[in-house]
């Protein structure tokens, strides 16, 4: 079967984008062939095949015509948006926070969800491969909170568990040494916010970026705060760091289970969590996969080949095979 469609001078362009990429990008997601000349969008493939990505390009012409800018992952986006019956508009005009040249929205299903959760819950638990948008996500939302003056601050905390190297090794005081656990969550910061607003959010206390033993002892009112990668915590921190909870306070906790840096005899706090509180009212469990992965397609590859190579040593596995 062959289908012409006529495009808005506008969408046509975009589509093209540079040097055809977006286009190409477009048909490999597709099972039919593309060609584009001029204003007119040809599809060429089985019938199914080409109703399928005319309501792709309908979608995405859409999409352009509202002001969107179409890159490979907005394509992706749009087609797993169709694959399960969602809109995808109603994830990609979802924007969590402007600013300046930077605007950021959920880019897949599970991301629009965790957006939503945190929106609707006092605690979201973001739990999932690297390159997901847990914690950049989580950091958008607060910062714009912070602007709304919905709160009064925002906490960012890790815990600083060594990951091949020792605390002690490392030159300079206690924040110079716990730096490089917490750089990731400055980077999200810079993404979000003029580096001179960030130094002066952080000299008066507005964000504050600590290591998790320095929330011991405290109460956390009016915040929304942010446990990164919390798949490095015992179950006891994780119960300390949850019982911080203040009024008006959100707090987001995210990790990936397959990222557990603790020693083997060690439980994660991420791990366990799920059983003790999963019927808790306010608080909410989203899981992500790797194909939520939004970085680089290489890193969704990694992500898959890791994951099968786990499933394949996991000892339970091999259990289910010999019976």
């Amino acid at each position: 079967m062959r289908k012409a469609l006529e495009l808005d001078n506008t969408v046509a362009a975009e589509l093209a984008g540079s040097e055809d990429a977006v286009l190409r990008t477009l048909e490999s997601h597709l099972d039919c062939d593309v060609y584009l000349r001029g204003n007119v969008l040809t599809l060429e493939g089985d019938e199914r095949a080409v109703e399928a990505a005319g309501a792709v390009v309908r979608e995405l012409s859409e999409l352009i015509e509202q002001g969107h800018e179409i890159a490979p992952g907005t394509i992706e986006a749009v087609t797993r948006a169709l694959d399960e019956d969602a809109s995808p508009s109603e994830i990609l005009e979802d924007v969590v926070w402007r600013h300046r040249a930077t605007k950021v929205s959920p880019k897949t299903i599970n991301q629009k969800r965790y957006v939503d959760s945190i929106r609707n819950n006092t605690i979201t638990f973001g739990i999932g491969p690297a390159g997901t948008g847990k914690t950049f996500l989580a950091v958008a939302l607060a910062a714009a909170a912070l602007s709304r003056r919905e709160i009064n601050r925002i906490i960012l905390t890790r815990p600083a568990v060594e990951a091949g190297e020792r605390l002690g090794f490392l030159p300079g005081d206690l924040m110079a040494k716990v730096d490089p656990y917490l750089r990731p969550l400055f980077d999200a910061l810079h993404d979000m916010l003029d580096p001179e607003r960030v130094s002066a959010h952080l000299e008066r206390g507005v964000i504050e970026v600590a290591p998790l033993a320095f929330m011991r002892g405290r109460t956390l009112n009016d915040s929304f705060i942010i446990l990164d990668e919390a798949q490095n915590t015992t179950p006891e921190q994780m119960k300390m760091f949850l019982t911080r909870l203040g009024f008006n306070s959100k707090m987001v906790v995210t990790g990936d289970i397959t990222q557990i840096d603790l020693p083997r005899e060690q439980d994660s706090g991420l791990v366990v969590i799920s059983d003790i509180l999963n019927r808790v009212e306010g608080i909410d469990f989203v899981r992500f996969g790797e194909e939520d992965v939004v970085r680089h397609k290489l890193v969704r590859r990694i992500v898959a080949a890791y994951n099968e190579h786990a499933q394949q040593q996991a000892p339970e596995l091999h259990a289910r095979k010999r019976a």
